[in-house]
């Protein structure tokens, strides 16, 4: 049975990495959280009611056009939360989904996170948040801003249960600036929207000297079955929703998020191992790797 399970899990992380025409070199895949949660996302890809590709059409979801037909309404909503300067970096490490960004000039302002809005969405952007209430199959909303100069770094996102949607607000209109999803590049146009796969590899860049201001949403992926449907939204609620980064004093951290920080001060001592060793660092993380798949693999 161990040697089934060992073979399942092997087979789901090389599909994963051989997926899509852009992948990560080999080394990277094995230790990126797209391979822990291979043999979840490969049942999701399997029993999807929508087809498995970079970019995928909204038709299947009408319950985005309202979104799209109120976009000078929201924008107005961002606009004003950008001049008070609320759309922003983390302050402290409660923000582990999105940490790597913010160097790179990323900013944000959640508006829902698998659950209620935070308070302070509430109170800053009412009419949003209530539109956002009345799409049950939206997840998670956010604000995201990518200044001049800004990018986002080739990556996957770790969990298929869920598909991306962008709305542009208030953009450059202008190809340099511009999402790449699996070698295929889409620029933002101001209320216009675009969905994809966050799953396969992507990046951005905004090359201009416009900012950008986006309405970021994950929508939940339709399944074939209603129990895989049950199944999805299960793994969501229990596992991404302990993901919760605040705005603002006064709103919710999740779990994972308060955990984070002791989590990043430990990757701070293998930051500055890897300064002064490159060939230490990359022992001590493949012998803890490898221990924690053995420790796994024996309590099968």
């Amino acid at each position: 049975m161990k040697w089934i399970v060992l073979g399942l899990f092997i087979a789901s992380v090389l599909y994963i990495h051989l997926r899509g025409r852009v992948r990560h070199r080999f080394w990277r895949q094995m230790s990126d959280h797209s391979s822990f949660m291979a043999p979840i996302n490969v049942f999701m890809y399997a029993l999807s009611k929508v087809p498995t590709t970079p970019y995928v059409s909204t038709d299947p979801f009408p319950e985005l056009q309202v979104l799209q037909q109120n976009w000078q309404m929201i924008r107005d909503e961002a606009i004003n939360l950008r001049e008070a300067g609320r759309i922003r970096a983390a302050e402290q490490f409660n923000d582990a989904g999105f940490n790597s960004f913010f160097k790179f000039g990323w900013k944000r302002f959640y508006l829902k996170w698998y659950d209620d809005s935070h308070p302070s969405a509430l109170a800053h952007c009412p009419r949003t948040t209530a539109l956002l209430r009345t799409i049950p199959t939206v997840k998670a909303a956010m604000f995201a801003e990518l200044p001049p100069g800004g990018r986002l770094t080739k990556h996957r996102d770790p969990y298929a249960g869920s598909l991306r949607f962008h709305l542009g607000l208030l953009t450059p209109n202008d190809e340099r600036c511009f999402i790449n999803v699996d070698g295929e590049p889409y620029h933002w146009r101001d209320g216009e929207g675009v969905m994809f796969d966050e799953t396969y590899i992507h990046f951005a860049e905004n090359r201009t000297e416009h900012d950008r201001i986006i309405l970021f949403c994950d929508v939940e992926r339709p399944m074939k079955y209603r129990w895989a449907q049950v199944v999805n939204q299960f793994i969501a609620r229990h596992l991404l929703a302990s993901a919760t980064s605040p705005n603002m004093d006064g709103d919710q951290t999740g779990g994972f998020n308060k955990a984070f920080k002791y989590l990043y001060s430990v990757r701070l001592v293998g930051k500055r191992l890897k300064e002064r060793n490159v060939y230490a660092y990359y022992a001590v993380k493949w012998s803890l790797f490898g221990g924690i798949a053995v420790g796994l693999f024996l309590l099968i």
